[in-house]
């Protein structure tokens, strides 16, 4: 286990002069044993299911709690939570820490740009022999840092360098502390990677509540100049300093790493492991060709993962009820606000996956709801991939049960019991969904924060009578349906749609079917195994 009571121990031990809050550096560089120390720094935080920056600081998890003093209440969204983490642990234990501060692009949102952000400025930490103010140094790097400090060409090798570089996708490279970015202006931090190379990340949200899940297509693949996906921190060297004699470095200065001195700097997340180009990229492993999730999955296990398809269907349930879970905390909140009750807008966001709109940027749940379709998607596709290997006796399928269709009808109809969301309907009366229910209403949940309860969970029949929007809002509702039926999110598109315009299904206004998702329905569905091939006479 990450949270080892030895290592704890010696965690703890603290020079007075961090208590008081100040940032003494004593270290030229972060050792292989710092960042083992940072791995598992993050490995308790996330191992603790601490729901808020601030609880997190304050759990029992984190070893540095009592010297807090004067740092105990603070926010981080996604963009930010990685960087506190980073930098709170840089500043508990002597280290050097330098971050991008501003970076600039070619107009337009930086956050969702089509074009790579550039570095343009890095604020160095350095102590001038009084310390440095550790509070008021990590303000101010939630204040300066948004998710456009990830989007930035993983390839740049000139000018002034990102904070992250692309790793090798092997053990020992995607571990605690690895960020994974999505284009699309979401940013996790990993805080376990298992032996069959399924990886879990925590990340923060707008209303700096912190969930868990465990990675897969609803970060979407990413364009090397965008950036995306995983991203280790890139080491930095504090350089020209001197010692004040009691074991402080004063002065100097500090220096990123460039890409060509990290050893498992790799941009096979990019163009795949075929040397080919980004829009042919293919990924194989020991000879098999593979889907760039499994490629990810398989190679962070070292080649040792075999698929029980059980396990998986599973945990892949879990992890779908938990943002499911997630999701409703929003929905509550939006309904305590009463957007619900408020007159609908005109007309959308000009984004509606990412605006400046402050109600709709904090109630609504476009971008989330886009992330959760994804991954029952992905979870659809997976299934039938294990399917196919049962159907075709794929030795790496692990199955030692006389009748894999009954028994993955059990699993489901256990975890889908397992998962019950209740809510308050318009009547204040509990309305209770299992998870197959939420799957067949998936793309009928409204991520609109104007709408009814009802509506926002996707209710029909008698279930939805009660909700009292008017003929407008219900307008609404269903010239929304073709938006509910994406699950990729599109920021460089304009959606500052009217009614009109939505009814008349414009360019980017939505698909007119979803993806399928029902994987009740592929496993009640699933075809009797190929026969063995008789065995064949020894001749003489």
């Amino acid at each position: 286990m990450w949270r080892l009571a030895a290592v704890l121990g010696v965690m703890v031990c603290l020079a007075a002069a961090q208590a008081s809050g100040s940032w003494r550096v004593t270290k030229d560089s972060w050792s292989a044993e710092d960042e083992a120390g940072f791995s598992r720094f993050v490995a308790a935080i996330g191992a603790s299911n601490c729901s808020s920056a601030q609880s997190c600081l304050r759990d029992p998890a984190n070893p540095y709690r009592a010297t807090d003093k004067r740092f105990v209440d603070i926010d981080a969204d996604c963009a930010k939570w990685p960087y506190l983490l980073r930098g709170y642990y840089a500043w508990k234990n002597g280290l050097p820490f330098s971050y991008v501060d501003w970076v600039s692009g070619r107009g337009g949102d930086l956050r969702h740009s089509k074009q790579s952000n550039r570095p343009a400025g890095r604020r160095a930490l350095i102590d001038r022999g009084a310390g440095i103010d550790g509070p008021g140094a990590l303000r101010l790097l939630l204040d300066e840092v948004t998710s456009a400090s990830y989007r930035t060409d993983a390839g740049q090798k000139a000018g002034p360098l990102a904070d992250f570089y692309s790793p090798a996708i092997a053990p020992g490279s995607i571990r605690p502390g690895t960020v994974i970015y999505d284009i699309n202006g979401h940013v996790g931090i990993v805080y376990r990677v298992e032996a069959d190379g399924r990886i879990h990340y925590m990340d923060a949200h707008p209303d700096f509540t912190i969930s868990r899940s465990v990675y897969g297509a609803q970060f979407g693949k990413s364009p090397l100049r965008l950036g995306g996906g995983l991203k280790n921190w890139r080491p930095q060297r504090l350089k020209g300093a001197h010692a004040d004699g009691e074991g402080h470095l004063i002065g100097g200065r500090i220096e990123p790493v460039g890409n060509d001195k990290i050893a498992d700097y790799s941009l096979v997340q990019y163009a795949g492991t075929e040397g080919g180009d980004e829009s042919n990229a293919r990924f194989v492993y020991n000879g098999e060709e593979m889907g760039f999730y499994a490629y990810v999955r398989t190679a962070v296990s070292g080649g040792k993962m075999n698929y029980n398809p059980l396990f998986e269907l599973k945990s892949a349930m879990r992890t779908l009820c938990n943002d499911l879970k997630d999701r409703a905390q929003y929905v509550d909140l939006a309904i305590s606000q009463k957007l619900d009750r408020r007159p609908h807008p005109e007309t959308l966001p000009d984004n509606i996956y990412g605006t400046d709109d402050g109600e709709w940027e904090l109630y609504a749940t476009s971008s989330r709801d886009a992330r959760l379709k994804a991954g029952f998607a992905q979870v659809y596709r997976d299934m039938a991939a294990m399917i196919d290997m049962w159907v075709t006796r794929d030795p790496k399928l692990v199955y030692d049960g006389l009748d894999l269709r009954a028994d993955l009808q059990k699993t489901y109809a256990a975890e889908s019991a397992a998962c019950t969301i209740t809510y308050l309907n318009s009547a204040k009366r509990p309305v209770a969904m299992r998870f197959d229910d939420m799957t067949r209403r998936l793309f009928a949940l409204s991520f609109d924060p104007f709408h009814c309860i009802e509506l926002r969970w996707g209710a029909s029949g008698e279930e939805r009578a009660g909700c009292p929007d008017g003929t407008y809002k219900r307008r609404w509702y269903e010239a929304e349906r073709r938006l509910r039926n994406q699950p990729d999110r599109t920021y460089d598109i304009f959606m500052g749609f009217d009614l009109d315009r939505l009814n008349r299904a414009v360019k980017g206004s939505g698909i007119d079917d979803p993806p399928p998702v029902d994987v009740k329905a592929l496993i009640d569905a699933m075809p009797p195994q190929v026969p063995l091939e008789p065995m064949k006479p020894v001749g003489r």
